[in-house]
């Protein structure tokens, strides 16, 4: 169904191509600006690769690497130089891109920010990660929901953040919202390769959803990321995947959200975002429509508590080298300090 990797393009098909981009090391703005026109340059070779591309994808950390720095002199905006350097590459190429930045808050650590431009250079999706993959990761708790817009060709289309893939909530959120693609952009290495394929596979099939998933690729001489490009279809098949591991490689195929939607409306059997809601339709009309899940409750009432809660070891980012913090989510670095 890939049509050979999106060279063969059908009347509804959306190609997507997906950047194992070389891990890179970046300390100063004259690395971030190098970085920046990298990017830039792949944005180039993704066009040129293949006519037929609607929309180029980069993994999480493509801009700023693995250190986790938050040095301000080396965090982004979303009206700066690299956003900038993004927008008129999409324009200048005629391709939707789908980007990652570090992004500066005044308010508080810094957020991980992932945004898809239009192929007329114009920011269509805007997104903070939700789950930082704690407690390695210093960023903050992303506050802007999971948007879902109109992609190329009019497909419907979200955007999630590497850990953010392993809450399957995450994935039945951008369903719930419409989307039929699902971008993830990761900068994974290899202890995480078995969790990420079967993850990326639930993800699809347990919402009749096609995903497009990549890492970062090859090493930094510290970190090694594993590439692992995976485009899944609506029934959890694998539609093309990278599996030499080769650094800047793009892995393509062609997607039909025509297909999905014609699999939410006529699908029975395992039609499970559908049936989440209308439990048991077999037995009583329209399903039980309750909400049976306690967590659930639990979460909205601000009550969310394991059983083993009080056994939980690794409760801040201390472990991994980063202060203890002593501001609650909502509140800012002023109020914090006061």
């Amino acid at each position: 169904m890939s049509g050979l990797g999106g060279l063969n393009k059908s009347d509804n098909g959306v190609v997507i191509g997906l950047v194992q981009l070389q891990l890179p090391l970046v300390v100063t703005p004259a690395d971030l600006a190098a970085q920046t026109q990298k990017i830039v340059a792949m944005v180039g070779k993704a066009r040129r690769n293949l006519g037929t591309m609607d929309l180029v994808v980069f993994p999480e950390y493509a801009l700023h690497g693995l250190s986790m720095d938050i040095n301000p002199a080396i965090m982004c905006s979303m009206d700066g130089p690299e956003v900038a350097a993004f927008k008129a590459a999409c324009r200048d190429n005629r391709i939707w891109g789908c980007f990652s930045i570090m992004e500066l808050n005044s308010g508080g650590n810094p957020y991980n920010t992932g945004i898809v431009i239009d192929d007329t250079g114009e920011v269509k999706l805007y997104y903070r990660k939700l789950h930082p993959w704690v407690p390695v990761e210093p960023w903050e708790p992303g506050n802007l929901g999971i948007p879902v817009i109109d992609g190329p060709k009019g497909a419907k289309l979200a955007l999630i953040i590497c850990h953010d893939g392993m809450f399957p909530e995450m994935s039945r959120e951008a369903a719930y919202k419409g989307a039929e693609i699902m971008l993830r952009t990761a900068g994974y290495t290899a202890p995480i390769r078995q969790s990420w394929r079967f993850t990326n596979q639930a993800n699809s099939f347990q919402n009749l959803m096609v995903t497009a998933n990549v890492c970062m690729c090859g090493s930094d001489g510290t970190f090694d990321s594993m590439g692992e490009g995976m485009i899944v279809n609506f029934d959890g098949s694998i539609i093309a995947e990278g599996v030499t591991g080769r650094a800047d490689e793009i892995i393509t195929a062609e997607v039909r959200p025509d297909l999905v939607r014609e699999a939410r409306a006529n699908w029975g059997v395992e039609n499970n975002i559908y049936q989440l809601g209308h439990r048991g339709f077999t037995a009583v009309e329209g399903g039980a429509q309750d909400c049976p899940y306690t967590f659930m409750h639990d979460l909205v009432a601000g009550r969310y508590r394991l059983p083993w809660e009080d056994q939980v070891k690794v409760t801040d980012g201390t472990p991994s080298g980063f202060a203890k913090p002593h501001r609650r989510y909502g509140e800012e670095l002023s109020e914090a300090a006061e």
